[in-house]
Formats: C-alpha cells, structure tokens, sequence
C-alpha cells in the first residue's frame, strides 16, 4: 500500500535540523494505537484516514459507526466481513486505551456488538505498509491493534499501529499545535500568551501543570505560600535552599523531588516532567537584561509578574528569583552561564503537586533577542487540578529525538521489590529500586557474594528479530558470528556504526533457525537493528518486546540450589541443573501445566547467576515463587548501587561509563566480542575495527588507588603534567578492601605496574596516587560465574 505523503518529518530551516520538533501539514492529525489496544477518533466526511503498521507483522481492526449507530464498512469504501471480533476482545482486555474506547462509544450510544469489521494487513506485512480510506460520512471510527500476551518463549508480540487523518475540512483539525487535552478535569484552565503572566491561587494537595504549547518556550515559576502572606511575610522558592536540600541542580520526581523556602517549608514537589531540562540559577528576565543588550523599555517577566502578584499585595521587585521551567543554562569550563535553545518539545509539561496553600504565578517568556526561547516566543498553558486524581510520578523518556514521549513505567516486578525499600529511581524509562534501606547496599552486596539475591532488570530493552534472512541481518549489524549461535545458546556482543563506534553491547538469545531476540542496554540498538532491515531490504522484522518479557535476576553461590527447586523443564530441554553458562532453557514453575518463563544462566554481578524472562501477568507468581524458595538460602533483594559495586570488580562495562560512541570494542575492554579472524563475513564498522586494532591509541585498564579517595568518573589520569586518560568508574571494594577503578588511557601507558596519577580539583591541584592493574579486578579467572566456589 502507499504511504500518504504526510507523514511527520523533523522542522528544518536553513541547515538547521530539529528531529524533536516534527512537522505534521495543517490539517492532519496523528494518532498512535498501542499493541494489544485500541483508539477511537471522531471522523468527518471527506477525511482521509491512513492506518500505518510501524513494525510489520501487526493486523488490524477497524470499525465506523454513523450518528444514526450504524455500521457498514462500505461508509469507507471497503468490504466488511462482520461481527468485530478481534475489537471487541481487544476492548475486553482491561487495558488503558480500551477504557478510553469503551467510554466514547458509551457516551455516542454506540454497541460494540453491532460493528461491521474491517480487516488491516496481512500475516506478512512489512514495517510502513499503510492501507487507506476515505470516510462517505461523519463518524466514529475505532481502531484496534489485537494481540494476547506473548509467552516468553514464542515471539507474538503485539506492536505498534498509527493512524493519520486528513480532514477534509482542516477546520475541524485537532490543533497540532494546541495545547493537547488535559490530564483530567481542570479546576483552572489559563493560557498565557507570550509576555504576559498570570498570578493563581492552589489549595494543598492540588496539582499544578505548567505546559509548553508549542515548544521551545521558557516559563518563569514562583510560589508562595498564602500562609505567610496572610501573616505580612514573602516566603516564596528559594532556588539555592531547593538546590542545597535536594543536592542537585533542580529537583527530579522522585525522592529529591521538593522546591523550598528559605524557612526550608517545603512548598511544591515535581510530579511529573517531560522535559528534564530546567533552571534555578537566572532571575527572570528584567528590564535591566534589555537595557544592558540595547533593548530599552523590552516587556520582560519580572515586570509582568509584579503588576500580577500586585493583587496579592506582593511587593514588587526588580528581578524575581524563579524556577525558570524549560530554560536550558549551560556552565561552560571558564564558569561563564550561557543559554542555549530549550529542550522542551510541543506539550511538554511538568506537574507540581501544592504542599500548602499557595499563591502561584506563571509566565510566558517575551524574549525574543536569544536562543532563550528558540527566537520565537509563544504561549504556556497552566491548569490546575484537585487534590484526589491519582497522578503517578513520572520522567518523560523518548526511545529516540523523534519519538513520543512516555511516562515513566512501573515494572512488573515493582510491587515485589517495593515491599522491602521506597528508593526508586528512574532508569531508561522504568522506576528501579536503588537500594533496601533495611538492609543497606554494602549487606545486598555480600548477600550475592555469599548466599543470593534478587535483582529486577525489567528494563534491558528486548527485541524479536524473525524471518528468513534473520541470520544475515544479525550477522551483518553485530561483531560476534552470528553463524556460530546455536539453538537455545546466548552470545554476548558489541554492536556498532561504521565508523567502529559502539552503539550498544548486548547478548543475543537464538530461539530458531530464524528467530533471535537481542537484549541491550538501549533502544537505539533495537532501532538500528530496524532500519537496517529496512535499508538491506531484507527479509526480516524486528519488533520491540519490552513490554511483553520482564525479567529478574537471580544471584549468587546458590542461584541454582534456587531456581532447581522451582522450575520444570520438558525433556527436550535442559534442566536448571544441566544449563551451561550462556545458554537458555524453556521451563514452567512446578511441572509441565505451571507458568512459562524463559532462563538464561546469565547475569551481571561476577558470580553465578540466573535470568528469569515472563511476561508481565505473571511476574508477582514468579517473584514470590523465587523469593519463598530463597528464604533458605538468606535471599536478599538487590538494588542498582550494590550492582555497581560488583560490576566494576568484575570488570564488565556500563553505557555511557566505558562506552559510547566514540568507544570501539577494544578500547571499552571487549575486543573479544570482535573476532575478525574467525568471522570472515562483513559486518557493520568492520573496517574501522581492522584499522583501530592494527593502530590502537587508548585501552581500558584496571587501576589500584593508594588511600581511601574514590575518584569520579571523568577524573583526568595523569602521568606528570601531561593527560593520558580518565577514569570511567570506580568503588571502593568490600571484598578487596581498597579503592578500584576502570579508566581508558593511551598504550603508551597501560601497561600492568605503571605509575599514575588520579587529577581531581582542576586536575593539578589534588592528585591521587595509583598504578595500573590486571582487571577485573576480582575472580580474573571467572571461577565464580563458572560455579567454582572451591
């Protein structure tokens, strides 16, 4: 099928390209429809309507109803085939979306039941097929995405499809640009334009969302709380109390997560942000700003925010201290404060939940002669909501520059470990548990090095890669030989660009001949994986599997005295005791009619280990299951700071610690995941690897520290004056008793014994004394993950 010729592409003006602001025609709207879930769109006559399967392999549903609550598909030009069976199941499934569906045909009086269907791709469509129709009426058209949950062990996942509409009428278009539908019902609903502001009243306990329209557009905050102003006294957020209580820039939802006053009365805490990119520092603009740039008499924000907190009878002044939402400061090496475009995107937003009764004001920023707001000021909406909606606490995360945004997820596996800490924190999209107070990291630390723990690793980004030319993609985007994988075996390897820079390591899992699922640290590696399909033409789909497969780590001496107690496997797979470090077994809890997962004997700490793979509904089962049959063995539950701990002693590599993408595998310490003489197929970044291993120029080394200083990542390794490199972690080790480190330096001086030195301060100021070492640091022979424990 065609695509339509509107599908978004990124703003792009005069050389410069903004992937994250993307430009749909006026008129058009885009709608996404979840895997395994539905949506339901008004429709007019006229409109042309594109249903786009983004991964290929998705069928689809549609039903139109008329306002009479007819429904025959020829109202869009197509052939029904009856009773929407796959929809109405869809709807039935519990999910988000389904609820939202189920309540417009309530309120249309529309049933169900009496939809005529129209079906939507084949068993084998592609990544992009697109089918189209044209609405001969008004209507509502629902459109589903059916799918039950996949097993672990098959590769059935429900994805992604995308609607696009054309009105034919582009009056009727949902503003592309308009601030999009509330949360919930707004108690306040202000809309303020560039260089005004508005002062609002909050009772405590109500949200406050502050909402950037069209992108790009900076939003001056200030509370106070009504209290004290009752009382003759201004106690509004003070940034450098926020910033000293909450030890970081801005506060972050979470549990650092409060703006304060100078009394240190908490007055509003972030619930929820989109954006990430805010500021404490600036004043709000002043006329002083202006004047000092050649602007006289240039309307600003605090001017604005005293003619409206007037009311409140708050003294005027003439630069008000705010938090400067979506304004994007940057301190450059010399000190300097700059500024530089905002980050936010159409509909960011943040949510404040009030701790007291508040006075607010909100501005739209009028600055036009800076990249403060993108050189184009426009407007921020503001609502208010009451005190009993149920808003989760969430950081907006974006696979890529492109992408939608998404809130923060709960795993599967979440409720489990929330039982025993309430420290989450935000990782790749997913709140994961940092560490179990009760216990303390150092206590989770030794629970693994001595008996096991548990660890929740639903995040690693999972993708199915299926299809007859399967292999060949793999072969082609990975630096392992693919060709070598055999059935139920797992690999570890690095991807990477043509130029030999890594985009992700990562292990990949052989189900059949052609079905893989590669499991990495992000989605760009899933994301490539894709579009080199694509861009190959090969016969080949690669689906995003995240959701469908959570997952738990099982850690320790007696991971396997664990698991055995547990998990059935049929005869043709090998049992838990038989599985061999890097292979995967197909096992049910109990015996053969128990709950499916898929176990790998993989893991992360150094030790031995397990992965336990199921889908979401049954992650509760398999948790409590894994943690009854632990308590014999003093099972503890394992946060990401101990992890840290171990995986630097074993000397195994973190994104964006020992790797990037300008690191190849030999210089992140993993050069044999490259094996150029065994591999002879080509792959990505092969001749960039042939090049950087004849002429290496940095190399990952372990280092010892003298005393008891641990040194930062980004620490300047020095030999006399001269750089030679930098560490990218390092711990002080309970095992080993002294302070360790990993850090790249030239090859000139990596070799085991060389005298260093650790900068810190300017780099000159403080040096810390240390030598290079053999690493890992800890178990270099890998006895222990071998299950050597004599």
């Amino acid at each position: 099928m065609n695509k339509p010729e509107f599908i978004e592409h990124p703003w792009e003006r005069r050389g410069i390209v903004s992937p994250g602001l993307p430009i749909l025609p006026h008129g058009v709207e885009r709608h996404p429809v979840p895997g395994g879930g539905s949506r339901a769109i008004p429709v007019f006559r006229g409109d042309e309507i594109s249903v786009v399967d983004k991964e290929g392999l998705q069928q689809g549903e549609l039903v139109f109803f008329a306002p009479d609550r007819t429904s025959d598909a020829t109202m869009l030009g197509a052939i029904g085939k009856g009773r929407p069976t796959a929809t109405i199941e869809t709807l039935a499934n519990s999910s988000r979306s389904g609820a939202k569906v189920l309540k417009a045909l309530s309120a249309s009086g529309f049933s169900i039941e009496t939809g005529d269907a129209i079906g939507v791709f084949s068993e084998g469509s592609k990544p992009g097929d697109t089918t189209n129709f044209t609405a001969e009426c008004d209507g509502l058209l629902i459109c589903a995405a059916p799918g039950k949950p996949m097993s672990p062990e098959k590769q059935n996942a429900p994805t992604e499809l995308v609607l696009y509409i054309r009105r034919a009428d582009p009056k009727q278009a949902k503003g592309v640009l308009g601030p999009p539908e509330p949360l919930a019902d707004p108690l306040q609903d202000l809309n303020i334009q560039p260089g005004n502001a508005t002062a609002y009243e909050v009772k405590k306990g109500q949200y406050i969302q502050i909402l950037d329209v069209k992108g790009r557009e900076c939003s001056d905050f200030q509370a106070f709380s009504l209290r004290a102003l009752d009382d003759g006294l201004e106690r509004e957020i003070d940034p450098t109390t926020t910033r000293s209580l909450m030890g970081s820039l801005y506060p972050n939802p979470g549990i650092f997560s409060k703006y304060w006053s100078v009394d240190q009365e908490p007055l509003v805490e972030i619930v929820q942000d989109t954006c990430g990119r805010h500021d404490t520092f600036g004043l709000a603009c002043t006329a002083r700003y202006y004047e000092d740039l050649g602007y006289p008499g240039h309307i600003n924000c605090s001017d604005n925010m005293n003619a409206d907190l007037a009311k409140f009878n708050v003294r005027p002044r003439g630069g008000w201290p705010a938090i400067n939402f979506f304004f994007n400061t940057m301190l450059d090496d010399t000190n300097a404060i700059g500024m530089d475009d905002p980050w936010s995107r159409p509909g960011d937003y943040v949510l404040l939940r009030a701790l007291s009764d508040l006075v607010c004001v909100s501005t739209a920023c009028p600055c036009d002669v800076d990249p403060a707001n993108g050189w184009n000021p426009t407007d921020i909406q503001v609502r208010t909501y009451k005190a009993t909606e149920d808003f989760k606490r969430s950081v907006g995360y974006r696979k890529s520059a492109e992408a939608d945004v998404e809130e923060t997820k709960k795993t599967a596996f979440h409720d489990c470990f929330a039982r025993h800490t309430e420290d989450f924190v935000e990782y790749n999209g997913y709140w994961l548990a940092n560490t179990f107070p009760k216990l303390g990291s150092i206590a989770e630390y030794w629970a693994v090095r001595e008996k096991a723990a548990v660890m929740d690793l639903s995040p690693l980004r999972k993708y199915e890669v299926t299809g007859p030319d399967a292999e060949e993609l793999m072969q082609a985007c990975v630096t392992r030989n693919v060709k070598k994988i055999s059935v139920g075996q797992v690999s570890y390897t690095a991807m990477c660009y043509e130029h030999g820079g890594m985009i992700d390591d990562g292990t990949i899992y052989r189900l059949g001949d052609n079905n893989f699922r590669w499991i990495g640290g992000n989605d760009t590696s899933g994301l490539w994986l894709k579009e080199q399909a694509v861009k190959r033409g090969l016969n080949a789909w690669v689906r995003p599997s995240t959701d469908q497969l959570h997952n738990i780590a099982v850690q320790g001496r007696h991971s396997k005295d664990i698991l055995r107690k547990i998990f059935w496997t049929p005869p043709t797979q090998p049992s838990v005791e038989e599985l061999p470090w890097f292979r995967m077994t197909i096992a049910r809890i109990g015996d053969y009619a128990g709950t499916a997962v898929v176990i790998s004997r993989t893991g992360y700490s150094g030790e031995l280990g397990y992965e336990i793979f199921c889908h979401p509904k049954d992650a509760v089962e398999v948790f409590d299951a894994v943690w009854d049959a632990g308590q014999e063995y003093g099972i503890a539950p394992l946060g990401l700071a101990a992890l840290d701990m171990m995986r630097i002693e074993a000397g195994l590599i973190f994104a964006g610690s020992e790797f990037d993408d300008t690191t190849d595998p030999f210089e992140a310490g993993i050069g044999f995941t490259v094996p150029l003489k065994t591999k002879e197929d080509d792959f990505i970044g092969r001749a960039a690897l042939e090049e950087r291993k004849a002429h290496p120029h940095r190399k990952l080394v372990g280092f010892e520290i003298e005393g008891g200083t641990v040194p930062s990542p980004g620490d300047c390794v020095r030999v006399g004056k001269a750089q030679v490199g930098e560490i990218t972690s390092a711990v002080k080790s309970p095992v080993l008793g002294k302070v360790i480190a990993l850090g790249r330096v030239v090859t000139t001086h990596a070799g085991v014994g060389t005298e260093i030195e650790i900068g810190q301060l300017d780099g000159q100021q403080k040096r810390l004394k240390a030598r290079v070492v053999k690493f890992p640091h800890f178990d270099p022979g890998k006895d222990r993950v071998k299950g050597n424990y004599d």
